[in-house]
């Protein structure tokens, strides 16, 4: 077995692999040797099968076993003897593998960059701070009795409007065809609750109970529903009831219809509730001035190939934001983008990698690992997700193992973030309700955003150093 290391620049390690037709012969004989003893071959006694038999009938099979476990060991060679701390899978290019010829292969692979971590410990981090005050409390109550409300029907003789609960039957075609989940009868609609498509609650203003009417519409073209996305849609609608709101007195017996001991009882709940929303919100605030921080402080070169799988995941997300819902994961993922959101895609799979390796380090240094628990508890936090349904999706995730390995990248980000918060010298500032939740822009405008800032910056800063 030869191995020779190719020049090679940047990250790439490339090898060239010969493992002698000498060597491969010798290895199909030991393997033969071992399953000759076990042979049984009709019209030979077990054990004494001749070599030369076990090799006509099973020769191509043994030498393929022969062929992976040597070039397995090889590979394992080539990281032990090399230090090679792969950053990818290596890959091998068999330019040679004929029997009775020597086995020639490229090897080549990704290494991990070296950089060095920066003192977690001197990294200052704010924790927004939102007290909780009773009129947040009363707000959170009042929104949880209009959304228990109950109605009553309106006997004396006036027009629906805005916030009435109406009772109706209504029946929508697609080219004068009925279409699947398009009709109902004694339909409860509240008009301003926007549960139906745009505009078919507005056409219900100002009607009379007993009167039915048509409503014209066209689906959305971003429907869910692909097959009505964009069609003309035609309701036949009749109002049975009008239907308005009872005033829900908040008190003990409130409290009581939703299982709590009392008033008090709620309120606490409630509180509750506020606070831990708050945290989730604070954290996530602090979570973004974490990775801002480390994705500004370091900067080395990254494998080409974890670049590229990233860049078709953002090309993707970033075709789909422009509502782009045929788009494939293939070879044609940039397919359609202009050169300055191409460009845009690369600068936030280099931000994703750097961040990506930049975590994995700081968890490797600090031996941080995802346990069994840890996946467990956030499959259980998902199943919440789906209140009715928990059995069902508890059976998916048993049956596909690779549906419940998902939570595990999520898992370890946070155990790491968890740990450089526990580090980094963090100060509590309060703010107000609207800044905690002050709408953030979305992950790709902001990473975008923040990433060409600091490039921004350096480029001034070399040129200043001129």
């Amino acid at each position: 077995m030869e191995i020779k290391e190719k020049k090679t620049t940047g990250l790439k390690r490339e090898f060239e692999i010969t493992i002698t037709n000498k060597t491969i012969n010798e290895l199909v004989q030991n393997k033969i040797s071992e399953l000759a003893p076990k042979a049984n071959i009709p019209g030979f006694r077990p054990g004494k099968v001749p070599h030369s038999i076990i090799k006509s009938r099973f020769g191509k099979q043994i030498f393929g076993e022969v062929v992976n476990e040597s070039l397995n060991n090889v590979s394992k060679k080539i990281v032990d003897d090399f230090k090679i701390n792969a950053a990818t899978q290596p890959k091998m290019d068999v330019k040679s593998l004929d029997e009775g010829k020597d086995i020639k292969v490229n090897y080549s692979v990704e290494v991990m960059p070296k950089f060095k971590i920066p003192d977690l410990t001197k990294l200052k981090i704010t924790r927004p701070i939102v007290k909780v005050e009773n009129k947040h409390i009363d707000e959170s109550i009042d929104r949880i009795a209009k959304q228990n409300s109950k109605t009553k029907k309106i006997n004396k003789d006036r027009k629906t409007k805005l916030n009435d609960t109406v009772v109706i039957d209504f029946e929508g075609k697609i080219d004068n065809s009925v279409f699947e989940g398009g009709s109902a009868k004694g339909h409860h609609l509240k008009i301003g609750s926007n549960s139906f498509i745009p505009g078919f609650e507005d056409k219900l203003i100002g009607k009379n109970s007993g009167q039915s009417f048509d409503i014209d519409l066209n689906f959305p073209e971003d429907y869910q529903a692909k097959e009505l996305a964009g069609k003309e849609v035609v309701f036949n609608v009749t109002i049975n009831e009008i239907r308005e709101d009872i005033k829900t007195e908040i008190n003990d017996d409130f409290a009581k219809s939703l299982g709590l001991e009392n008033l008090q009882s709620l309120k606490k709940n409630v509180e509750e509730q506020i606070v831990n929303q708050h945290s989730i919100q604070s954290r996530s605030k602090m979570k973004r001035e974490i990775l801002d921080f480390l994705a500004n402080s370091l900067d080395f070169e990254l494998p080409n190939s974890l670049v590229e799988d990233e860049y078709q995941g953002v090309c993707m997300a970033m075709k789909t934001n422009k509502q782009d819902i045929n788009v494939q994961k293939d070879k044609t993922y940039d397919e359609g983008m202009s050169k300055s959101e191409k460009d845009d895609a690369l600068i936030i799979s280099k931000r994703r990698v750097r961040l990506g390796l930049i975590l994995s380090e700081i968890g490797r240094l600090n031996n941080i690992k995802v346990e069994e628990k840890d996946t467990q508890n956030a499959m259980m936090q998902e199943l919440q997700r789906y209140p009715g349904r928990e059995k069902e999706i508890l059976e998916y995730f048993k049956k596909n193992p690779d549906a419940q390995n998902q939570f595990s990248g999520p898992v370890f980000e946070d155990k790491i973030i968890d740990f450089i918060i526990e580090l980094a010298d963090v100060k509590e500032k309060n703010i107000g309700v609207e800044d905690l939740y002050k709408e953030d822009e979305n992950d790709i405008k902001n990473e975008l955003k923040k990433e060409k800032s600091k490039n921004s910056k350096t480029k001034v800063s070399k040129k200043n150093q001129q």
